[in-house]
């Protein structure tokens, strides 16, 4: 039976209904029908929210008002304030609003329905309220032609046991093709425009890690711009400047490789053609790209098809028709032919299981090695825009979002030496060009979506995209239809899979489930990453025990194996209940808690782990602990965490080659990235306020240069590294972190006197400590004294008041003048505009915190916590980063005075799901308690992560979340003259 002759097609009941209707006596009346009512309705859906960056809309509000005034359709939508076009739009076309799309016969959307709001019931036929009823539609990128296990269970939702009329139509738009079988409905070419332009910024951004500037540095992210004229302007200066100014001689030619010869790589030719383009063959790269003389003023584009790199295994010639007959008779010499000359490899092409891959794991090897014989940053960065996870390109791992666009990868079996890739593979580019992809989707889409409406209503449609839509229906009255037969074994197999995860549950005893358990305390800013590390393991169940019920709640209720807790944590008892049933605990807690938590955990003998420095009372439970058979672990975050890690793994690897530390130098920072960096201070709070402000109030202690040095709290800020060299991008300062002088026997460095230099250090941008010296001498870092402030606009006046001893008028001229009493003028003026724009001031904006103020006398330094915390937090949108960089000056033998400079350096960014300030201190957090969770660590007592096996895990897991140290070494000196002379001047300033 054909899909066009089932009996209970949509045309069918209304032919039944009409005939049943005639056929009654002319003084009864079926039903009454409002004309409204008569219609066909359309739904239009939202996207599943959890997609933050999916707002294309299927149908625009142009079409929807031809829909209602031309078509005599009812459309209703469900309510989106992220979709492209406001619903004040479709409400003015004609639409309506409506939750659940319930009274609609065609449902559409982009992406799949999410489970929880799919409709699979019958709707009453078109002109009836009620009676027999008609199956619905549903029309979206299903994602389940392919048996993907992920959405089987979406597609199960479709199917019954047998054939069942009133079960929803699935229409996939992957599917829709004309009669050239070429596909009509879709995004490709949108997809190659947004993919070159995220490719680009990879791979400046790989450009910058290696130390050079390259001109697509400003290439637009596509979501930045309304339209794609606009991004096409952008993209025009960028070729002017490389037309003028040329690309970096330092990375040779420019070479960009793309494959494919669809929509999306249509897309890809249509916006590079922005660029100065100079086309080029395979054949010709190897003499491009060794060739001094080659013009760096152009940008140079080799177009791969499959007859440049693929060839029979039997050495005969590439034919089309012949590879489509037989793939397995065919390999790809793309990894030799190609990829080690590219700057940038654009993936435009699909694949197929049956096909060969366009480069595997090993071939990946292969490229590099050649890569680095070829020049510098060769096949350093790709852009997937295929995005066949572990496809066409083996060691492609995953998508990647538009929140987090590019990461770096290296397949486990790719050799230590041979450096990572940067990836660029988000799977859904079109998404971040709304309104182009809208408009284009919804003229394509139109034709098919009247022939629905006509077929819905019994009148004859457009035969030749009805029958597209057959070909394109996946199911159909609860079965699989024509070639998607196949997918019933994927289906069954989720099915089975199902059952006996239900199964197991009800029958094996609880004791022998008996999960590991994690009691988290604390549920703040870096909380989210730890949770969500740990719940991927099935076999562990964590409770995030807090005082902010919504933020416990907020962290577990995404995950079956996470429960939150209330908890005060001046109530020891509960606490002591919770320690007591946990096998390893983690504490987020202020570091004053940290002790009182630890005194819990020895009692009832658990392992404890936090990310804060060991103070002087935790170290004082060493023996205790180690009596108990414990272990505190401290200092697991980033910094300190991270830093440890891979200073030790670093310093580990230098040892056994034998080389003598002569300096070590290190400097972490968390700022706010570059682009959000435009406020006071030039810093925005992922982490406690109040530790940042206590932090400019240590003292320190190092070495530089063979000197001994101490710097006071008092004076901290005034004598700070003014030009930290760790960046050619990044103009940065330092401040020098507590104690270095005890790291060179943590570290096994060698003894102090032999060593030049040993310095952990700050990272700020320029003039944060001249900023927040002001403030201290204005006194709003003061601990001791109180105030009682009934406006925030009076904090600086009575700060001040309080430092000086003198009353200050209540107007901004008389807080200057104040101020000048204190600082040079120059400072007083930056410190008031700084002031002005918190709203310290008197006639400053008013602050407006969201905290009222505390009618309790406060100390200066915990009400300025509460402004900064408000004032410099990070909006939507907004991301940070963190910078850590270790720098380590060795000689390779005791013969040989030469020096090496061996670099370990990070920098990460925030997404969309976490700052990087939480990854780096919740990921090493969460790597490190499930290490000694599953009893990784033996040494009890108070420690650090000192030990290889931990330290070794702990930067594993980190690699694997794409937060890897990235290593290289150079002859020459390190930075110690840089900071020596910079310290030197700011003393001498002083």
């Amino acid at each position: 039976m054909t899909i066009m002759s089932l009996p209970r097609s949509p045309q069918y009941l209304l032919s039944l209904l009409t005939k049943r209707a005639y056929s009654l006596p002319a003084r009864r009346t079926l039903v009454t029908v409002s004309p409204e009512h008569a219609k066909v309705t359309v739904g239009i859906r939202r996207e599943d929210s959890s997609r933050i960056w999916e707002r294309r809309c299927p149908v625009t509000p142009d079409e929807v008002a031809q829909l209602v005034q031309h078509f005599d359709v009812n459309v209703i939508i469900q309510d989106c304030d992220r979709r492209v076009f406001p619903v004040d739009q479709f409400i003015k076309a004609g639409a309506t609003l409506h939750p659940t799309l319930e009274p609609a016969h065609i449902v559409v959307g982009i992406k799949e329905t999410p489970l929880n709001e799919l409709v699979t019931s019958p709707v009453s036929a078109p002109g009836l309220r009620s009676g027999p009823s008609i199956p619905r539609t549903h029309l979206m990128f299903s994602h389940t032609t392919k048996g993907q296990p992920y959405n089987m269970e979406l597609l199960s939702r479709f199917l019954g046991s047998q054939e069942n009329p009133s079960l929803p139509r699935l229409i996939d738009y992957e599917l829709l093709a004309g009669e050239d079988g070429k596909r009509t409905v879709g995004f490709g070419w949108f997809a190659g425009v947004a993919g070159v332009l995220e490719s680009l910024s990879a791979l400046a951004h790989a450009h910058l890690e290696l130390g050079v500037t390259s001109p697509f540095l400003h290439t637009p992210r596509p979501h930045t711009h309304p339209s794609i004229p606009s991004l096409r302007s952008a993209l025009q200066n960028i070729g002017q400047n490389i037309v003028e100014n040329g690309t970096p001689k330092s990375l040779g030619p420019f070479v960009i490789g793309l494959t494919g010869s669809g929509n999306v790589t249509q897309g890809c030719l249509s916006i590079l053609d922005e660029l100065p383009i100079v086309n080029v063959g395979v054949e010709d790269l190897p003499g491009l790209v060794s060739n001094p003389g080659t013009d760096l003023h152009k940008i140079y584009l080799v177009h791969a098809l499959p007859k440049d790199y693929l060839t029979r295994t039997d050495g005969g010639q590439y034919s089309r028709d012949d590879y489509y007959k037989n793939p397995v008779m065919y390999h790809s010499d793309f990894a030799t032919k190609v990829a080690p000359y590219l700057t940038l490899f654009l993936n435009g092409v699909g694949w197929l299981p049956s096909f060969p891959r366009l480069m595997t794991n090993e071939q990946l090897a292969t490229a590099l090695t050649r890569a680095a014989e070829v020049g510098r940053a060769r096949f350093g960065t790709i852009g997937d825009i295929s995005c066949d996870v572990e496809g066409g390109l083996e060691f492609l791992p995953r998508a990647s979002t538009l929140s987090d666009p590019f990461f770096k990868h290296r397949p486990s079996s790719l050799p230590s030496h041979l450096p990572s890739v940067t990836i660029m593979s988000v799977d859904i580019l079109p998404s971040s060009l709304p309104l182009d992809a809208s408009q284009h989707f919804c003229g394509v889409l139109m034709p098919y979506l009247r022939a629905l409406i006509d077929e819905c209503r019994g009148r004859p449609g457009s035969r030749e995209h009805l029958e597209a839509l057959n070909v394109a229906t996946v199911a159909r009255n609860g079965e699989l239809q024509g070639k998607h037969r196949g997918l019933a074994a994927p289906v069954e197999k989720w099915q089975a899979s199902r059952a006996a995860e239900i199964a197991s549950k009800a029958e094996v005893p609880e004791t022998l489930l008996r999960k590991k358990r994690v009691l988290m305390l604390g549920s703040g800013m870096v909380a989210g990453p730890a949770v969500q590390e740990i719940c991927k393991r099935s076999d562990v169940d964590i409770i995030v025990a807090g005082n902010v019920r919504s933020e416990t709640e907020a962290l577990t209720r995404k995950y079956s194996n996470a429960k939150a807790a209330y908890l005060d944590v001046q109530d020891v008892a509960e606490m002591a209940r919770l320690i007591q049933n946990a096998d390893v605990v983690i504490s987020l807690l202020p570091v004053p808690f940290h002790p009182a938590v630890a005194e819990l955990c020895i009692q009832h003998r658990k392992h404890l782990v936090t990310a804060s420095y060991i103070s002087p009372a935790m170290r004082a439970l060493h023996d205790r602990a180690q009596s108990a058979d414990v272990l505190l672990l401290n200092e697991i975050g980033l910094d300190p965490g991270i830093d440890h890690c891979s200073a030790l793994s670093l310093l580990a690897q230098l040892k056994r080659d034998k080389k003598r530390v002569i300096s070590f130098t290190s400097f972490c920072g968390g700022l706010p990235a570059p682009d959000c960096a435009d406020v006071p201070l030039g810093y925005k709070f992922s982490w406690s306020p109040r530790g940042v402000l206590n932090a400019a109030l240590n003292g320190a202690r190092f070495k530089l240069s063979g000197k001994e040095m101490e710097i006071s709290g008092e004076n901290l800020l005034q004598e700070y590294f003014p030009d930290i060299p760790i960046s050619h991008v990044l103009k940065l300062e330092g401040l020098a972190n507590r104690d270095s002088l005890p790291y060179a026997e943590t570290y096994g460095l060698g003894k102090l006197e032999n060593l030049q230099t040993v310095l952990r250090g700050t990272l700020r941008y320029p003039g944060f400590s001249d900023l927040m010296h002001a403030f201290k001498v204005i006194g709003l870092l003061d601990t001791e004294t109180s105030i009682q402030l009934s406006d925030w606009r009076d904090l600086t006046r009575l700060s001040l008041e309080k430092r000086i001893g003198e009353q200050i008028g209540h107007d901004r001229r008389s807080v200057l003048s104040a101020l000048s009493t204190v600082m040079t003028a120059d400072r007083a003026d930056s410190a008031l505009g700084a002031l002005d724009w918190l709203g310290l001031t008197p006639e400053g904006v008013p602050c407006n915190t969201p905290s009222a103020i505390s009618r309790k006398p406060q100390s200066p330094i915990e009400l300025f916590t509460s402004v900064l915390a408000h004032k410099l937090r990070y909006y939507p949108g907004e991301r940070d980063m963190v910078v850590l960089s270790h720098e380590i000056v060795a000689q390779p033998s005791l013969m040989d005075s030469a020096t090496e400079v061996h670099t370990s350096r990070l920098v990460a960014y925030g997404n969309s799901e976490a700052s990087a300030m939480a990854r780096c201190v919740g990921l090493p957090v969460a790597f490190a308690a499930l290490e000694v969770l599953y009893g990784g660590v033996q040494v009890r007592g108070v420690h650090g992560p000192t030990e290889r096996s931990l330290y070794g895990a702990v930067l594993d897991g980190l690699q694997g979340a794409g937060l890897e140290m990235k290593e290289s070494v150079i002859k020459g000196p390190g930075m110690e003259s840089v900071l020596a002379e910079g310290l030197r001047a700011r003393r001498v300033a002083l």
